[in-house]
């Protein structure tokens, strides 16, 4: 009889097949080059059975956003055949923001319903009335782009040329949206036919009992990687930044023997800004935090997500009621939250937590008309350095936390869009002092050669990343923007501007707090 973890590593590498299919097919540099996407494969339920190493943001909205949609479809009476697949971006449904499109499909086996595949990308653009749809200015989720429900895209293996036409006319780049849905769906084509192989090679009953396994494995493994976690109740604050005020984000972490309870009550209503984090983003940034405390390779599926139970209150920006924006949610909120609940667990398990890393994406959207590329749009986010940790300094340039992306090559970005880069370095001495000190930040400039609005939405411009144990902070971000003309703007956290050409923009982004003294 075939072993359980036999069945389990082969789901695993479904998974990540899964997102080598998506991002060797992709069009987008983000996809293509930054790998901005996460691909799972559930069961006949929809519980999460393997995932990929890819974005910590999308793999934990999979548990909430699956379960959403399936529940949507029965409520509605849609039935998903063998061959269909539905896609939407729906926030409120699908657990992020709208850029993040969501394929789901169903896969049969012998007319049975064996699993489900799912996958996840980021689009640069959506709609709205921005280049790259993250809108910093927007005060409901209308302003930041086309909202899709879940709707059929693929009927019985055909797809639907008249609701894929309808989508991506409504993005500013037609030609590279329709060639990111072709490649999820491709990926999601390529994870169905591996699940029917590996059922037909070692039957249906060894794969469901194994993958049954596999999920009772990670809840007693994390079960017992909690047991030398501190008991009690532990309390952390931090903040988001408006032009005109701060925003609280309050944690309260209760360990116990069966798993942990986080508790956002007393964090801030929800606000007419982009920074409100779906439910979906909230549960994915909190397991985050959770499993980076456990010192166990545990595997990440319904085991694990079933330990950690998540209280947010709604209508306030960790849980926020429809029409408020939440493009920054995902993105920036989510940064936020994983800070503040290892800043708790710090107390519970000191022996494991750092400090806080850069605590942005810093997401840059650029976008434009010229003659040769016709409309374009670039997006990307800009890493910075981790925070000090026990035993060893933080590491420099890199993306933390939710974010798992590679970034974009120079030679990429210089050769799809009319940008010059000017500068890509380490920022140094911008992490915090401590026994083990912050990694620093990176600085990224660029000229824009042909008139171009540009937008940027990140955090840690006035709240730096906190040291632990007495550690320094790290510096806080900072954003020039060189006009052509000799002057020079410092740029808040939010902003929307239109560039010349020759203008300059230097982005330089946060280092990571210190640890210890």
């Amino acid at each position: 009889m075939v072993s359980w973890e036999l069945i389990h590593k082969a789901t695993i590498f479904i998974a990540e097949e899964m997102g080598v299919a998506l991002k060797r097919s992709a069009f987008s540099p983000n996809i293509r080059e930054r790998m901005d996407h996460s691909c799972a494969v559930l069961d006949s339920e929809g519980r999460i059975v393997a995932q990929a190493e890819h974005i910590p943001v999308h793999l934990g909205s999979f548990r909430v956003g699956v379960l959403n949609t399936l529940r949507w479809l029965e409520r509605e009476g849609v039935e998903l055949e063998d061959g269909d697949m539905v896609v939407l971006n729906d926030p409120y449904m699908s657990g992020t923001h709208l850029n993040d499109v969501m394929v789901l499909a169903p896969v049969y086996v012998g007319g049975r319903l064996v699993a489900y595949v799912v996958n996840k990308a980021h689009h640069v653009d959506v709609g709205g009335p921005i280049p790259g749809s993250m809108n910093p200015n927007a005060r409901t989720i209308y302003e930041e782009g086309l909202i899709v429900p879940p709707v059929k895209m693929v009927r019985r293996g055909f797809v639907d040329r008249d609701l894929l036409r309808l989508i991506v006319e409504n993005s500013k780049t037609p030609r590279v949206a329709v060639g990111d849905l072709n490649a999820q769906i491709a990926a999601n084509r390529v994870g169905s036919r591996r699940v029917s192989e590996l059922i037909g090679r070692y039957g249906l009953e060894a794969v469901v009992e194994g993958w049954r396994r596999a999920v009772d494995y990670a809840r007693r493994l994390t079960l017992n990687g909690m047991t030398s976690w501190r008991r009690g109740v532990y309390e952390s604050i931090d903040y988001l930044e408006l032009p005109d005020r701060d925003l609280v984000l309050k944690c309260t972490l209760e360990i116990k023997g069966d798993g942990v309870r986080v508790d956002f009550t007393g964090s801030s209503e929800q606000v007419q800004a982009p920074l409100n984090a779906v439910y979906g983003v909230t549960f994915s940034a909190t397991t985050y935090a959770v499993r980076v405390a456990v010192k166990e390779d545990i595997p990440v599926n319904e085991g694990f997500y079933s330990l950690v139970d998540v209280v947010a209150p709604e209508g306030s920006i960790v849980n926020p009621r429809k029409p408020a924006p939440v493009a920054g949610g995902n993105v920036e909120t989510s940064q936020r939250i994983a800070d503040v609940v290892l800043r708790a667990l710090a107390e519970a398990v000191p022996d494991r937590i750092p400090a806080a890393g850069s605590g942005t994406m810093m997401n840059v959207m650029l976008g434009g008309y010229d003659e040769e590329r016709g409309y374009w749009a670039y997006y990307e986010t800009i890493g910075g350095g981790t925070g000090g940790r026990p035993g060893k300094d933080g590491v420099s340039g890199v993306h933390v936390n939710m974010t798992n992306t590679l970034n974009t090559p120079i030679e990429v970005a210089e050769r799809s869009y009319p940008i010059l880069y000017t500068a890509y370095r380490i920022r140094e001495g911008s992490g915090g002092k401590g026994r083990y000190r912050g990694g620093d930040g990176i600085i990224r400039a660029f000229k824009a050669l042909k008139p171009a609005r540009l937008s940027i939405l990140a955090e840690r411009f006035k709240h730096k990343p906190y040291g632990l144990w007495g550690g320094e902070p790290g510096k806080p971000a900072r954003v020039i923007v060189r006009r052509s003309n000799g002057l020079e703007d410092l740029m808040p956290s939010k902003f929307t501007t239109d560039l010349e050409s020759g203008d300059e923009v230097i982005i330089e982004t946060p280092g990571g707090g210190g640890w210890g003294v």
